[in-house]
């Protein structure tokens, strides 16, 4: 009995050891494809927010990292810096919209150099299917309303629902994931506006990418 209950050990042991070493094998093959899937994703939407005919730079790799309360996040965001001919032309700016309504919904916006929102984009969230991930481009192209648009201290009130008085459509059932977003893209854009010539200045200092 004891042998027989041994053996069982032994066998699950080596079970246990062989399925742990195909996980690290394939995480270990499998980590550079991911890395360079996540890398395209990235680059697609920076070019979707910054349009190729506003910058010849690699964005990817000109990235800074920026800290403030109005981007809404603990931790540090990245900047990707465009430049056309030597010369900034915009930023492609992460933020976080802390309160939306099943949580933190993670966005970039485009800026050019004059201030004017080129492009914003939802790069991750966990609003309710149906009504809150209207703010998802696959979904609905409610997100394309902030191009063109600008944010400053004569117009602010604008910047909400038209719930709340502003010129943002709101979600039928679901007004909390608009408000949330557009309140992230207003506080972002006064960040830039208020702070671009510091991050201009700052070192590429994104991780690997500042090679």
């Amino acid at each position: 009995m004891l042998n027989a209950i041994r053996k069982n050990g032994v066998i699950l042991a080596v079970f246990a050891c062989a399925s742990t070493g195909v996980v690290a094998l394939t995480h270990y093959l499998t980590e550079d494809k991911i890395q360079r899937q996540e890398q395209q994703q990235l680059l697609s939407v920076l070019n979707q927010v910054i349009p190729h005919q506003l910058h010849d730079n690699d964005l990817y790799q000109a990235c800074t990292l920026v800290s403030d309360p109005a981007l809404g996040s603990p931790t540090a965001m990245p900047v990707y810096m465009a430049s056309l001919n030597g010369q900034p032309s915009a930023l492609a700016i992460e933020a976080i919209a802390p309160d939306g309504y099943n949580g933190a919904i993670k966005i970039i916006v485009g800026i050019k150099q004059d201030g004017t929102i080129i492009g914003t984009r939802i790069l991750s969230h966990q609003e309710t299917p149906g009504l809150g991930d209207k703010i998802d481009l696959r979904i609905t192209d409610w997100i394309l309303g902030f191009s063109g648009k600008s944010v400053s201290q004569t117009n602010l009130s604008d910047w909400n629902v038209r719930k709340d008085g502003g010129q943002f459509d709101q979600f039928t059932g679901a007004t909390i994931t608009p408000r949330a977003v557009v309140k992230a893209v207003k506080n972002t854009a006064l960040f830039v506006n208020a702070n671009r010539e510091q991050i201009l200045a700052q070192p590429l200092n994104c991780g690997g990418n500042d090679e």
